[in-house]
């Protein structure tokens, strides 16, 4: 691990990875409700179905031998080199035995139309796979803001590519072009930025012996991939293809403001956390740090878009997805939720509590599932997205309670003070809500009702920060002049 990781580098490289999330998913902001206007949600929902299999299997793939390598003390080129051929091997396979059954897994999914698209999806796996070496150099070398502008350039032209075949009549076509122009970009950006070219040296032993942290993180991530993935499964099976439709479009834009802060956050924290992991004061501070901060940015976003989820629908989606928006504030709701939890994944994973993180990520896999699965079936798809409210809810008490024990942190201290900025945002979100229910009839369409709504919510939030946040903005403050004051010190002696 690289020795200079402190506050002033890992700000550096998440204000890179924010910058690429913003870009990409910014992007997807434009993009995914033109795709939603031009596309019918029976396609949308084929392709979200398919996409789940590809994902689950490409994580499966990699075994979690990128993350080990990341957490490795030395560049081991021999480990690397082994870690690459074994992660190739295993995506053909995989890619080979999903082509093969294809039709009666598309079947057993509650999507058989989907057969032939999870044929040519399945050339995803290997494309996603061969970049996991290069990106875990990356990684340990904290160098984020190459990646980040790979990133940024991969989801422009791909969605650029989707919105013009889609224009062309492609239809869901025009999605799976997306994929595969994004896979390949970002994978020839990953080999250019970390120069990394692999080489026919393979080890057996040096394979073997990332097993314990591997096949730990990767039973983490299969138990979160089914957190995050089962939903559209059983919403698929269940309500039928239009409700996955309408799952994945909400899911999807409600999906932004988490994936902007959140995968750019966790990305840089797991390496820093694991130079951490023998300082516990620093890491306990940088933990508090990190969590408030994230809280305060994405609180405020998801609690806004329950409040404006109607009109938010109507402006971005179009009349024909009029209906969806309770699922819409429902998935805004569940997530906002989780947003304390944000830095405890990265944090478990760089401490080494591998064994924690994987058995309450399976607890919450199984409890998700069950909950969806109980609304779906029983309900309609807006009881399901309450069911999952429900378990989000439990899920922040459960995670908190396992982080801050893990960390030797009174609980109950560190639990309010991390969920203070989203009791702001839920005020926030209650009173912009009565607000639109009272007065939204004054204006005339639904776009004024959004930007009145997001105004009015920006201000009620900034006043409620500034009074119950005063602790946290006079650390960041003090941060803040720290290195102003470094800054001008290194200026003077050059």
């Amino acid at each position: 691990m690289p020795s200079n990781v402190n506050a002033k580098s890992v700000t550096r490289n998440v204000g890179w990875s924010v910058l690429s999330k913003t870009g990409t998913f910014g992007l997807k902001f434009v993009t995914v409700p033109i795709l939603a206007r031009i596309l019918t949600p029976e396609e949308f929902g084929t392709v979200a179905v398919a996409l789940t299999v590809v994902q689950f299997l490409a994580m499966i793939g990699g075994a979690g031998l990128a993350s080990a390598l990341i957490v490795a003390r030395d560049e081991d080129m021999v480990l690397i080199h082994s870690a690459f051929w074994a992660n190739l091997a295993v995506s053909l396979l995989m890619a080979l035995g999903l082509f093969a059954f294809a039709d009666p897994l598309a079947s057993l999914l509650g999507a058989p139309e989907a057969g032939y698209l999870l044929q040519i999806m399945s050339l995803l796996i290997p494309l996603q796979l061969a970049g996991d070496v290069a990106y875990s150099l990356l990684a340990r070398r904290m160098n984020f803001s190459k990646d980040a502008i790979w990133t940024m350039l991969s989801e422009i032209l791909g969605a650029l590519v989707a919105v013009g075949a889609a224009l062309l009549g492609f239809g869901v076509w025009s999605l799976l072009a997306q994929l595969f122009v994004s896979a390949f970009i970002r994978l020839a950006g990953l080999y250019a930025v970390s120069g990394y070219v692999p080489r026919f040296v393979f080890s057996p032993g040096r394979v073997l012996s990332l097993s314990r942290f591997s096949f730990g993180m990767m039973g983490a991530e299969i138990a979160n991939f089914v957190t995050f993935q089962s939903p559209m499964v059983v919403i698929g099976r269940n309500l039928g293809l239009a409700d996955a439709g309408a799952y994945s479009a909400a899911n999807r834009f409600s999906s932004i403001p988490n994936q902007i802060v959140l995968s750019a956050v966790m990305g840089v924290l797991f390496p820093a956390f694991s130079h951490m992991s023998e300082d516990r004061q620093r890491r306990s501070q940088a933990l508090m740090l990190s969590t408030q901060v994230t809280t305060v940015l994405l609180a405020p976003m998801m609690f806004g878009l329950w409040a404006l989820a109607e009109p938010a629908m109507l402006v971005l989606f179009g009349q024909q997805w009029a209906a969806a928006w309770p699922v819409l504030g429902l998935l805004a709701l569940s997530k906002g939720l989780l947003t304390p939890c944000s830095t405890y994944i990265p944090y478990l994973k760089g401490i080494g509590q591998g064994t924690i993180l994987f058995w309450w990520a399976v607890i919450r896999a199984v409890a998700t599932t069950g909950a969806v699965a109980y609304g779906a079936i029983g309900g309609s798809l807006v009881d399901a997205m309450i069911a999952l409210c429900l378990v989000n809810l439990a899920t922040l008490v459960g995670y908190s309670w396992v982080v801050f024990r893990a960390d030797r942190l009174p609980f109950l201290r560190g639990f309010f003070t991390s969920i203070r900025p989203l009791a702001s945002a839920i005020v926030m979100a209650i009173v912009v809500r009565l607000l639109l229910q009272s007065y939204g009839s004054m204006l005339p369409n639904a776009l004024l009702q959004l930007l009145a709504g997001t105004a009015v919510g920006s201000l009620i939030y900034l006043v409620l920060v500034l009074l119950t946040e005063q602790p946290l903005l006079a650390k960041l403050n003090d941060l803040a002049r720290s290195r102003g004051a470094s800054g001008s010190m290194t200026t003077a002696a050059e």
